[in-house]
């Protein structure tokens, strides 16, 4: 999964790759789970190169809600400048610019494409994956899928501080003031 960049030549490039979703293996926050398509554009500016392409595939998250395995398919647009390993000498102090944000090095010549589709796809992951919008996650008190099945636990919250006046007003019968209907 490594591009040559000694096969390019003229100033642009076309490469088109697919590989396998074995060969990106897993990652804590998601796995591949359909082949990798991968188109791009490689310009060429001395020892410089600009990749310019699309990055299509299906990956499969769990769902911070509920848990559960879910898959999205997901297109990702790519505008990466490579330089050389030996300009990233890391010397003094300066600002970052915007531009920088998208600068990545190469070394020996060749760029590792697989580095460049994992780093994609954590760049377009999403904070907080949910498998639906309306995932209701589960219970904190059973932990039963809320979207599968329906349980009866009393998820009410109460403050603890409050429990002696709670507990009190049960032993004394006192359930407050009548109101006037």
């Amino acid at each position: 999964m490594r591009l040559d960049l000694r096969d390019v030549r003229s100033p642009s490039h076309a490469v088109e790759r697919a590989f396998p979703a074995s060969a990106l293996g897993s990652d804590e926050a998601f796995t591949v789970a359909a082949p990798v398509a991968l188109t791009l554009d490689v310009r060429k500016d001395g020892d410089k190169y600009s990749l310019l392409g699309r990055l299509s595939t299906t990956v499969r998250r769990e769902c911070c809600r509920c848990l559960e395995p879910f898959d999205v398919p997901t297109t990702v647009d790519i505008d990466v400048r490579y330089l050389p390993h030996r300009v990233n000498t890391g010397e003094g102090e300066y600002e970052i610019a915007d531009e920088d944000l998208s600068i990545a090095f190469y070394r020996d010549d060749e760029i590792d494409l697989g580095g460049l589709v994992r780093e994609q796809l954590h760049l377009a992951a999403p904070m907080k994956p949910l498998c639906e919008d309306g995932c209701r996650g589960l219970c904190p008190v059973c932990g039963a899928n809320r979207n599968r099945e329906a349980c009866a636990c009393d998820t009410a919250w109460r403050d603890p501080r409050f429990e002696a006046l709670r507990s009190f007003r049960r032993t004394t019968g006192d359930e407050g003031p009548a109101r006037k209907v």
